[in-house]
């Protein structure tokens, strides 16, 4: 079955990851091995050779893998999909997505401004893992550029860099009136400095309501970022990802890697704490869950809040494709026990990723060094 989204999506320019509807994704799949799922690198000139190598050699080993009428059908995706496969890079693009399936005339291609793992799919639904990965990398968020004189607020989506809000003064030209004293000009020079600072912080409130960031980046030179930091109200405070020091005349593209730097820090931080909370929950007998077996029971019943995944985690497993039934197995059983319906292999954290898509419940992934000291590579904190 497939869900209401829209079957052709073709982006023709860079988008960033977190505007693919991974939710509706999420709904979308078939009992047979149909979907096809391609991501890859283009950005580099060896990129195309080294693709074309890789494609035509899981093309050839898919193929094998299906019996006649299967390897009819994921031929003609692979012909529906194939043009967009090899189309040359815009520009900017350094990744590319595309889900496939013929059979719906189901196709979707994204272009990114960030690079995925080089990754070819058949299976029953849309493989989204890969997607999952980068969207746990390349959170939208903002990077607020002052000084005493000038006020940039760039919003970074996926390192797609868009200049939201821009505020000067320029305090010389209010100071040239004839004849103050040094001591008179520093007076009035600090007074408009506060008053342009005072104006920066009520546009920073109104600019993060208005965008759906996971915060920003205080940059900057000199101490005009710490005076700011101190006009800003107590709720805007608690979206500053971090304070840097930085040229306000900073190109770009320094600018996206440094506040890349400290995205990713929050980012881990965020993890380490998810991480604590669940091992403080499984000691005192809280509202958590570990293991395969338990989180899955606790995402179906959709009593997770937040789910904890080992970073580059995979554990082998299959499905039923008529009830659902989800088990980890190094082998799938020709039926399932529970309805006797067909079953697909899967990677079971896919699948408890795509359960927590629709129960709403947010994912979190977490450094080995972070988690559980066990085997279990799966944790949730539960609403209830």
């Amino acid at each position: 079955m497939q869900s209401e989204g829209q079957k052709e999506i073709i982006s023709e320019e860079l988008l960033p990851v977190t505007d693919i509807d991974i939710r509706a994704l999420a709904e979308v799949y078939d009992e047979k091995p149909v979907y096809l799922s391609v991501y890859l690198p283009v950005s580099r000139r060896e990129n195309e050779h080294l693709n074309r190598i890789f494609v035509d050699s899981r093309v050839s080993a898919i193929k094998k893998a299906l019996n006649p009428e299967l390897r009819s059908e994921f031929e003609k995706t692979f012909e529906l999909a194939g043009s967009s496969v090899f189309e040359e890079p815009i520009s900017g693009e350094k990744g590319r997505i595309i889900f496939a399936n013929s059979k719906e005339s189901f196709l979707h291609v994204y272009r990114l401004a960030v690079e995925p793992e080089q990754s070819f799919v058949l299976d029953t639904s849309p493989y989204m893992l890969p997607l999952a990965r980068l969207r746990a990398d390349y959170e939208d968020y903002g990077v607020l550029l002052v000084d005493s004189q000038e006020a940039k607020f760039t919003c970074i989506r996926s390192d797609i860099a868009e200049e939201k809000k821009h505020l000067s003064t320029d305090l010389m030209n209010k100071h040239k009136k004839g004849g103050w004293s040094q001591m008179r000009f520093n007076h009035l020079r600090k007074g408009a400095i506060k008053s342009f600072l005072s104006e920066v912080a009520e546009n920073v409130q109104g600019t993060c309501n208005q965008l759906e960031t996971r915060g920003f980046v205080l940059a900057g030179p000199g101490e005009a970022k710490q005076q700011l930091m101190e006009m800003l109200p107590y709720e805007v405070q608690q979206k500053v990802l971090g304070v840097i020091d930085v040229p306000i005349a900073i190109p770009r593209d320094e600018l996206v890697e440094a506040g890349d730097a400290v995205l990713q820090e929050s980012e881990h931080s965020e993890a380490r704490h998810a991480a604590e909370e669940l091992k403080t929950a499984l000691l005192k007998g809280g509202l958590a869950a570990h293991g395969i077996d338990d989180v899955k029971d606790a995402l179906e019943q959709a009593r997770v809040n937040i789910l904890l995944i080992l970073k580059d985690s995979s554990v082998p497993g299959w499905i039923c494709e008529r009830c659902q039934n989800l088990q980890a197995s190094a082998n799938a059983p020709k039926e399932c026990d529970r309805c006797g319906g067909p079953t697909s292999s899967v990677n079971v954290i896919e699948e408890l990723y795509e359960l927590a898509q629709r129960t709403d419940a947010k994912v979190v992934f977490v450094e080995k060094e972070d988690f559980l000291d066990s085997d279990d590579v799966v944790g949730a904190l539960l609403r209830y």
